[in-house]
């Protein structure tokens, strides 16, 4: 007897190392002692793609050894030990498959007559003889999934095309990135704010004679009535005789100084209301390129002013029952309703609703934008209140007294109401670019839809 091992395929007519029963295959992989040998090719038996036990349904073209036969169409090998020049790669795992790394060719590199596997180039999920999730998808098409066991594919090989997520600068259908008004998901607070110097740019030749007459005369206006009636020189005679003792007009002048008071700021609320509503139609219609003028942003305002001034007292009344609990919860309030006036100049639905619900949607973009405004708002209206203060200081307790004390305290009003320009610039452009920024987030939108939907 010889010591050397049977031949793998054995002579005509005889049986197998493993019986006569062609659909014997002999010891399984996973059982100890035994060797995996897989039926010789071409040999009774044989079968073309022999998979190891426990591996998914053989593709068409897979060929164990590797070398690729006539007809065939080169695949992948599970053992990773083919023919010499194989390609190793991977293949599957799990109970009972090889220890080996298996392989493919991704070439369709073979023996000759061989059918290359799938081409990149072509449209489809794959060639005519190639099963659905063996080759790259065609770009544009998700990936097809990974089954259980395989590892992800991390590449091409040279020589193929990659396809790959989606690239840089992607945005939604219906998003224009290179919309003035409308800042694309994923920019930032960058993008957000080069819209908001584009509209002060673009609109400024009409924004600012709407500002001067809409918030700067108004507040001016204000100013000098507060100063008419305001009692501390009266109060200061009365108290120097017996500063034990209230004066005798108390009562009246606090009465007659809280309806000065609230009739101004809600008069004046209502000519702000216009300019807002102005202004707001300016800047959409600018970003959609169509024309604007001051009669024309004044006729809108005039159509919208009442139905804003009315969403402003009531956000002022929420905002002001918040203070009365605690100064934090009223700050809160304030901010998530922020965007209430452009809701209801585009949308005229719910605004206080909507503006809830989008400062929480998407509360640290929104808290960012609204509150970068805040910051600019608050440092400039205690610059402009501490020079207006200083001014008025020379003037003395009753500047209205005289002629020349009253024109120059009022020139003085006027200049530092001018100062406050840069506030109202912003706080319009800023909370308007903040609402078309949240409805980009929401669905497609741009700058013609807007200027649309202010009607």
């Amino acid at each position: 007897m010889s010591d050397l091992p049977p031949p793998a395929t054995p002579p005509p007519g005889q049986p197998g190392p493993y019986g006569s029963d062609p659909d014997q295959t002999g010891p399984q992989p996973g059982r100890p002692g035994e060797p995996i040998t897989p039926p010789a090719h071409g040999g009774p038996g044989a079968q073309p793609g022999w998979p190891p036990p426990g591996t998914p349904a053989t593709p068409p073209g897979w060929d164990p050894t590797g070398a690729g036969t006539p007809g065939v169409t080169p695949g992948w090998d599970p053992t990773g030990a083919g023919t010499p020049g194989a390609t190793p790669g991977w293949g599957p795992t799990g109970p009972g498959a090889p220890s080996a790394s298996p392989g493919w060719d991704p070439a369709g590199a073979g023996a000759q007559g061989a059918t290359p596997g799938w081409d990149p180039n072509a449209s489809g999920w794959g060639q005519p003889g190639t099963p659905p999730g063996w080759g790259y998808p065609p770009a544009g098409h998700p990936a097809a999934p990974t089954p259980a066991g395989y590892p992800p594919a991390a590449g091409p090989y040279p020589g193929q095309t990659w396809y790959g997520g989606p690239v840089a600068g992607w945005y939604p259908p219906g998003i224009d990135p290179n919309d003035p008004l409308v800042t694309p998901p994923g920019v930032g607070l960058g993008g957000w704010w080069q819209r908001c110097l584009g509209a002060v740019r673009r609109g400024w030749r009409v924004l600012l004679p709407l500002l001067l007459l809409t918030q700067v005369l108004p507040g001016v206006v204000f100013s000098v009535i507060s100063l008419g009636v305001d009692p501390t020189a009266r109060w200061d005679v009365s108290t120097a005789q017996d500063p034990s003792r209230l004066p005798d007009t108390f009562v009246g002048d606090m009465t007659v100084l809280l309806l000065v008071s609230l009739a101004g700021s809600v008069l004046i609320g209502l000519v702000q209301c216009l300019g807002w509503a102005a202004g707001t139609w300016v800047i959409a219609r600018q970003a959609a390129g169509e024309a604007v003028d001051l009669p024309g942003a004044l006729r809108y305002g005039v159509r919208r002013m009442f139905g804003l001034w009315g969403w402003t007292l009531l956000a002022g009344l929420t905002i002001a029952v918040g203070v009365c609990f605690c100064i934090l919860p009223g700050i809160y309030v304030a901010f998530a309703l922020s965007l209430f006036g452009p809701v209801y100049l585009f949308e005229r639905e719910n605004p206080l609703g909507r503006a809830w619900g989008m400062f929480h949607k998407r509360f640290a973009m929104v808290l960012g934008r609204v509150a970068l405004v805040a910051a600019v708002l608050l440092v400039l209206s205690l610059v402009v209140g501490g020079l207006q203060g200083a001014a008025v200081v020379p003037f003395g307790v009753d500047p209205l007294g005289s002629a020349g004390t009253a024109i120059g305290v009022i020139v003085v009003l006027a200049i530092t109401g001018v100062l406050t320009l840069p506030v109202q610039f912003l706080q319009l452009v800023g909370l308007v670019v903040t609402y078309a920024e949240q409805r980009a987030l929401e669905g497609p939108v741009n700058s013609a839809r807007l200027a649309a939907e202010l009607g």
